[in-house]
């Protein structure tokens, strides 16, 4: 319905961009918009004169009979009410989609193609709970992606090649214990990295140790190359048990390390259009025209960095699967590298004949400690994510004791688990993703409030009452004058819009914030409104909309990679 406004108003204000939300009072109108302000500005009218102006447009061009009243408000905005008979066709098209309402098809042969990039754990560290923002975050935002139509690639990139396993393979050297790292490999692996960084202190020369093994690593050292593979094949296996717990899957698992091949070319491509310029043994981009610091692409020693294989990486994304774009849902920590990424990507023809994507970082905050400091793995500070997720979910199965729900055994245990992965998510996702977040137990379990486990209650209480009812009549004649009953339509109404700016933001927030209002809503409305006890056609109506809730909450936690149960 807020589409079908925005069209309406865009037939007069071209593409220029205003706003038109959900009034929160009737009084106020069904929807309001900032349209006139825009007009104003654009036209050089005052505010009362583009307000007149656009409501005589509306009127003027209203064939579908959408407006009922049309009135301005305070200070140019304008009020919109809906045509009973507008609300009584948008609730059809709810009811009549179920779960689907808001999907986007699109035929299998016009679906683009957006890259999202996300996860991208480093080889030989256990997944920590710093790993979980961009997991969640970008699995979120690819889930909304493929609903509204888009072929997604769902790309995690791993951490497999770079000094770091120069330092790695060092460390295994100096102290390794082959009998121990085969019982717990990378357990032990990270122990032998957090010493490596511990010895580091007092030893600078092991730093020369880390660079030079990671260059016999680049040239092909069989003995190292082994190591590597070794380190990768069991750390690969530890990241596949916790993306099975989370719910989380991928189309692609290529690492920087299939890039190695590809490095050379990057940087011939760069000499050849006269960008990359040695200084001091290093090369070098030069990027003051992007106000940016110089980029380098390949160290004195000859070793190759993490940017090198990012423009690798980037063209043969555009080779090999010509995206509209690529998501990048890497911490604020990288901007700089992506700035400069995304600059090179602007200097040099990369997509050749094809569409140059559109390239963004979708950043995020850290995840701090209950003392407010970054979590590090280097200081071997780190808290691991399995960790965590156990012990979301004994919290749950202590929070779903406390309330005495009868379940039998193996429901428990399956409940609690949906709770605590869907706690853990929901705490992050809930809020801005610019921002670090620290986790709060409390908050994260409670049944009250802007929670996962609320918003799971909130659906199960609605199958509840849909069970009760024994069926749910068909829709025939309507009565919608009730305020309650078109105040839960008009919200269910938003859920494609909603959807359409997470897309364009990126913020799997503004998901979790719409639907943590709509359980609200509904939560006060079967309190206050006799559903199974109306008479028939508002039955009918109000058990409708009781459903329509429900499937949208189900769909949109399950966008946010959260399950739902049906009794709790």
């Amino acid at each position: 319905m807020i589409q079908t406004i925005r069209e309406a108003i865009a037939k007069r204000l071209g593409d220029s961009e205003f706003e038109v939300k959900i009034e929160n009072s009737l009084e106020r109108g069904h929807f309001s918009t900032n349209a006139a302000f825009i007009l104003s500005e654009k036209e050089k009218l005052r505010p009362k004169e583009a307000a007149e102006e656009l409501r005589s447009f509306l009127r003027k061009h209203d064939e579908a009979k959408v407006f009922d009243r049309i009135e301005l408000g305070g200070g140019g905005f304008i009020n919109i009410w809906l045509s009973q008979e507008a609300i009584r066709g948008e609730f059809r098209r709810i009811v009549k989609a179920g779960g689907s309402w808001g999907k986007v098809k699109v035929k299998v042969k016009n679906r683009e193609t957006v890259i999202v990039e996300y996860s991208s754990p480093g080889i030989a560290k256990p997944m920590h709970v710093g790993h979980i923002r961009s997991t969640i975050i970008g699995d979120a935002i690819a889930n909304v992606y493929e609903f509204l139509g888009y072929r997604v690639v769902r790309w995690n990139y791993i951490g497999d090649w770079g000094t770091q396993f120069g330092k790695l393979i060092a460390a295994y050297k100096l102290w390794g214990n082959r009998r121990e790292v085969t019982k717990d490999p990378v357990e032990e692996l990270e122990k032998l990295y957090v010493r490596f960084h511990k010895e580091l202190k007092n030893n600078p020369a092991l730093e020369a140790e880390g660079r030079e093994e990671f260059k016999k690593l680049e040239a092909g050292d069989k003995k190292n190359k082994k190591l590597w593979r070794w380190f990768k094949k069991e750390s690969l296996k530890e990241f596949n048990r916790i993306y099975n717990r989370l719910g989380v899957t991928f189309s692609v698992s290529i690492g920087e390390a299939f890039y190695e091949k590809d490095l050379e070319g990057a940087i011939n491509l760069l000499k050849e259009e006269g960008l990359a310029q040695e200084s001091e043994g290093a090369l070098m981009v030069e990027l003051e025209r992007f106000d940016l610091p110089p980029a380098m692409i390949r160290k004195s020693d000859g070793a190759t960095l993490y940017l090198t294989r990012d423009i690798a990486n980037l063209k043969y994304r555009i080779e090999e699967y010509e995206p509209k774009k690529i998501l990048y849902v890497v911490a604020n920590e990288q901007t700089l590298h992506f700035s400069q990424l995304f600059a090179i990507a602007k200097m040099i023809d990369l997509a050749k004949d094809k569409h140059m994507p559109e390239l963004a970082h979708v950043k995020f905050g850290l995840v701090r400690g209950e003392t407010g400091k970054k979590l590090s793995t280097r200081e071997g500070t780190a808290i691991k994510l399995n960790e965590l997720l156990d012990r979301s979910i004994k919290l749950s199965q202590e929070a779903l004791g406390a309330r005495k729900v009868e379940l039998r055994k193996s429901e428990a245990k399956e409940v609690a688990e949906i709770l605590g992965i869907g706690a853990v998510k929901y705490n992050d996702l809930s809020q801005n993703r610019m921002s670090d977040i620290v986790f709060d137990w409390e908050k994260m379990l409670s049944f009250e409030g802007n929670s996962a486990p609320y918003l799971q209650y909130t659906y199960a209480r609605l199958k509840s009452i849909l069970k009760k009812a024994r069926g749910i009549p068909k829709l025939n004649g309507m009565a919608l004058e009730n305020e309650r009953d078109l105040v839960l339509v008009l919200k269910l109404s938003e859920f494609p819009e909603v959807l359409g700016r997470v897309k364009e933001t990126y913020m799997p927030s503004q998901l979790a914030s719409y639907l943590y209002e709509l359980a609200r809503e509904v939560n006060s409305y079967y309190h206050s409104e006799p559903v199974l006890y109306s008479e028939s056609e508002l039955r009918a109506v109000r058990l409708n909309l009781v459903k329509a809730a429900s499937d949208v909450i189900k769909t949109g936690l399950s966008l946010l990679g959260i399950k739902t149960v049906e009794k709790m």
